[in-house]
Parts: structure tokens; sequence; C-alpha cells
């Protein structure tokens, strides 16, 4: 490739708009061209990084026995509604009308469709498993998209789906998914790591997600550095601080705390430890019974200083439909106004579930039902019945791993890829059915696996950068390697030894490029930092009379002498590296 012959929009300066580092450099080097809200053009250096990162993707995946097809973007509402997804999806879901006022969805995924497909191609236990797979563009409507490539509403995603006869043989499937993933990431040349998660809209059994290691990432990782438990901040089970509960010590005391509406300001007047006191959080459950709608009223308890876990709560046996209690609603059942409640003695029946660490406190303080007071010297059975226990809260450093192997630490991480063990969720729902080795029909057992092609390179860039731009790893870099040489129009010494030179890396099967614009050598040099292409030789007549090139590393702090005749191997060997 001749940098006369490609096209190269170098910027100095990022748009207002972008708001991390990646979009800012992405737009500067000329990667993606803003279109509309969430939706971009890949521009040609771009582009490339997205080809090279498919290519990986098809190799493991095609190692991996996933066999590649390409599904519909746009797909029947009759699909979506068979598995109910048409409404539980929300406006995130593009719906859209052809001229017959039929109703389509543009695909945020492609679980619907790909069983559509098997449940007509597949009749028997002898053509499982299947794996099928494709590289196709996505469309989700988010409410506020922003940061680029990382949180667009067009966007490039692989999906694959296994079926198998069995649970087993899902699990198989699974395990294969999980190290074809791993395999993928390793050859990105990412840190990256793989944490147990939930499945959330997918549904479905467990998973797992893969997050590539960044301070800047929106998600919390949790793991133990001496084990291998690994998890997201929804999914990491958090175990109770104290693994018993102390003998109560104090009495129950009604005490003034005016203005005190928070847990901070409650131990700040008291001149008590945050972690004595317990906060409160109003829900409300409705449901119908006998015809009629009613309203339940339930109370958590978490430690002052833990954040609540709302997934975790949508777990718990009863609050699956729940939503936080309203002013008026928390009124009539406490008879306080928020800030002051407490599990003691509510106006209404109430059902508590205390978080794990709050269950084995003693003396603690909470709120006394009555605006300006709490209660110190609180204490279970005593003055107040035993609760529900429940996992509540976010885990914080330092917490115990729930496999018994040391303490959590917690990095920041970007979601990248996600790997579900799907069951039968789709499959029951839609009716797609095999027939097992005794001639009777089963449900099909699915997997799904996905992986965001284009949210790569914004995590990839979100890891690797300076204050000159982007640094690719070399298996995604738009080129492998830059030529640059110094006044190739006015030596042809010079001409004589790019042209030759840059023949015989192209032979040995570098992807590279020959800077032959013309431009000043800083002016040269600032682009390709900041477009972040990996390797780069610079051809000069003071060094070839010497019969040497320089050739510097996007990392490196200074250029290295290289012999001139040594310097393709030279090239192969810091590739293989």
């Amino acid at each position: 490739m001749r940098a006369s012959r490609f096209f190269i929009s170098t910027q100095k300066e990022a748009p207002s708009d972008a708001e991390i580092v990646s979009h800012q450099l992405m737009m500067r080097a000329g990667m993606i061209k803003r279109l509309g809200s969430g939706i971009y053009t890949y521009m040609p250096t771009g582009l490339r990084v997205i080809r090279k990162v498919e290519a990986i993707i098809r190799e493991e995946m095609n190692r991996a026995g996933g066999i590649e097809l390409l599904m519909p973007l746009v797909q029947p509402a009759e699909l979506w509604q068979e598995t109910g997804r048409w409404d539980k999806m929300g406006p995130e879901l593009l719906r859209v009308k052809d001229r017959h006022g039929r109703d389509y969805a543009i695909q945020p995924t492609s679980e619907e469709v790909i069983t559509d497909v098997v449940r007509t191609e597949i009749k028997s236990y002898r053509q499982l498993p299947l794996n099928f797979y494709h590289i196709q563009t996505k469309f989700r409507d988010e409410r506020r998209p922003r940061f680029g490539l990382m949180r667009g509403r067009e966007f490039t995603m692989k999906d694959a789906y296994s079926f198998d006869r069995d649970v087993a043989g899902m699990q198989a499937s699974y395990k294969i998914m999980f190290d074809a993933y791993t395999a993928i990431f390793t050859r990105f040349g990412l840190k990256f790591r793989a944490v147990a998660a939930d499945n959330g809209a997918i549904g479905g059994s467990g998973s797992h997600e893969f997050h590539v290691i960044a301070s800047t990432g929106e998600d919390a990782l949790v793991y133990c550095p001496t084990s291998d438990f690994a998890a997201n901040m929804e999914a990491a089970e958090a175990m109770p601080v104290s693994s018993t509960r102390a003998a109560a010590s104090q009495a129950l005391t009604k005490t003034a705390t005016p203005g005190a509406t928070k847990c901070e300001a409650v131990a700040a007047m008291l001149t008590l430890d945050l972690a004595q006191t317990v906060k409160t959080i109003a829900l409300t459950v409705e449901k119908e019974i006998d015809g009629k709608q009613v309203k339940e009223n339930w109370m958590l308890l978490l430690r002052g200083d833990h954040e609540l876990n709302e997934i975790k709560v949508g777990k718990v046996a009863g609050l699956a439909a729940h939503r936080f209690a309203t002013e008026a609603e928390i009124l009539e059942a406490y008879g306080s106004i928020p800030g002051y409640l407490g599990p003691i003695k509510p106006r209404q029946p109430v059902t508590i579930v205390a978080d794990r660490t709050v269950a084995n406190m003693a003396d603690f303080v909470c709120g006394a039902n009555e605006e300006g007071f709490h209660y110190t010297g609180a204490n279970w059975g005593r003055d107040l019945p035993e609760p529900i226990v429940a996992d509540l809260r976010n885990v914080v450093e330092g917490d115990a791993s729930p496999d018994g192997k040391g303490v959590l630490a917690i990095e920041r991480g970007i979601e990248v890829g996600h790997v579900f063990q799907l069951g039968t969720a789709y499959s029951e729902s839609m009716k797609a059915t095999f027939l097992d080795e005794n001639g009777k029909p089963a449900p099909l057992q699915m997997g799904c696996y996905g992986i965001g092609v284009t949210r790569i390179l914004g995590a990839a860039i979100e890891q690797n950068f300076d204050d000159k731009g982007i640094i690719w790893p070399t298996s995604i870099a738009p080129f492998e390697l830059v030529l640059c040489p110094m006044g190739m129009d006015r030596s042809e010494l010079v001409k004589t030894t790019v042209e030759q030179l840059y023949a015989d890396l192209q032979a040995a099967g570098v992807d590279v490029i020959v800077d032959d614009r013309g431009l000043r050598p800083g002016a040269m040099f600032a682009d390709w930092e900041l477009i972040g292409v990996p390797h780069r030789i610079v051809v000069g007549e003071r060094g070839l009379k010497e019969g040497n090139l320089e050739y510097q590393g996007r990392r490196d702090a200074a250029a290295t002498a290289v012999p001139l005749d040594g310097m393709v191997a030279f090239i192969k060997d810091k590739l293989s590296q």
C-alpha cells in the first residue's frame, strides 16, 4: 500500500462532543466519521482494523467448529412476538413497517431468527451438535448514544448460537466457545479478563463476560488475586463482613437526630462509625389477588456504607416486579418521611429483607419511623423479628472471596464479549424441537455467544494510547509497518532502497505502507503516531551511506540503527514477538 493512493485524513483537534480518549483519537486519526447520533462511517484506516478483528474471529470460530451464515438485518415482528421480546425490549428495539403495514424489527441480536432456521432444518439428534455464527450489522436505539463506537446505535457484532440435545452437550459447547473467546482476545493482543455475569434480558442460566482491562472502563470487575474467582459487580456474591452475630450489649434507645436523613449525617451526629448504621430502602410490589390490585410493602436493609445491587434485589423471591416506593406510599406505610425509616414497628405490615452483613450486626442504628429520630442499640430477636436474609449489596475491595481463597480486588473493564448458556429459553417458546434417540420430540438446548466487533476498536485504544495517539497491538493494527522515506523525491538512493525494501517486506508477508506523500518528517511521523502503526522504518540518505536504517517501535523512546541487509529478518522477528 502506498499512502499517496490511500486515504489519510488526520486532524489536530478532536470534535467537542468526543468525550473519551478512544472517541477523540479515532476521530482525529480519521478512522470514523460521524453521520448521525450514534451512527458512524468507518473510514479506510478504521475499516482495515475491523477487517483484521473479523479475520481473527473467523479463524478461531471456524477452528472451534462454528459454521458461518448470514442472517437478515430486518426481521419479521412475528418471530419476536413468539418469544415475547417484541414488547419486552422496549424502545431500544427499532421497529419499522413496510409498505403493506407489516411490522419488522431492525435486529439488535438474532436469537429468534436462528431458532427459526434450526426448527425448520433440524429433525434428528443425529444432526447435533451445531454452532452457527455470523458477523452482521446491529442496531439498538440507545437513549443516549455516546463515546463513539463504545456506545453507538449502529454497530457490528459477531453472534453465534449452539444447539445441543441435552444440558451436558450445551455445557460442552459453552466450554468450547469460552476457550475460543480466550484464544480470540489473546490474539488481539489485549489484556482481558473473563468474569461470571448475570444473564439479563437474554435469559438462560450461566454466563461469562469478557472485558478488556482499562482504567476508563465503565464496568467494575471483581476478582480474587489468589484464586480463579472473577465476576462482574452485578453477579459477584457478597459474603457477610462478620460470620457471626455478637450478643446485644446496648439498650434500645430512641435518639434525636434532627435533620440527619443520611447514614453519614447520623454517624457524624452520634460520633459513631458509619459501619454501625443501617439504611432502609422502601419498595412496593403491586400484584393482583382475586381480581383486585394490592400493594405489598417491602423493606431492604443495608449497612450504611454499602451500596444496593438492584440485580440481586430482583432475584429475591417476591421481588421480581418491585419498584421503589413513592413518598406518599412511604408516609402511609411507615408514618414518616424518607430518611428516618426503620424496621422497628412500622405502621403497616412490611416484609423485611436484610443483607447478609446486616443480619449479623448487633447494637446497630436504624430509623425510628418518626421524623428527626433514630434508634441506637437495635438488635435482632430482642427488638425486632429475624428478617429474611439475602445478598443485596455490591462487594467492596477487601471482602472475603466467595470461594474462601482470599480477599477481593476490583479493577475497571470494558465489556467486549459475552457467552450465555440459554438452555431452552428460546426453543420452548418457539417450539424448536428434535427427535431424540427414542423418537420422541425434545427441546433444543441452546447457547449464545457475542463479540462486539466495532467495540473492540474503542476498547483496544482505551487500553493502548499515549499523548501522541493510538498504539495498536500488531495483530489488529491498520498496517503492521510504515516505511518513512526522507526526501524520496530528491534522492535516487532513498527511492531505490525504499522500493526494494517495500517489495521484500511484501514478499515476506508484512502488511506495510509506504508514506510517499512527500511530507516533512515531523508531520509524517505525527500522522503515523496518531494512527498508531506499531512499527516504523525511516529510510534516509545519511543512514544509507553507513548501511543502516532507523527502526522505532511505537512504544520505543528512541530509534535503533539496523543494517539494511538485515532489516527484513529484524522486522519478521519483531512481528513474531
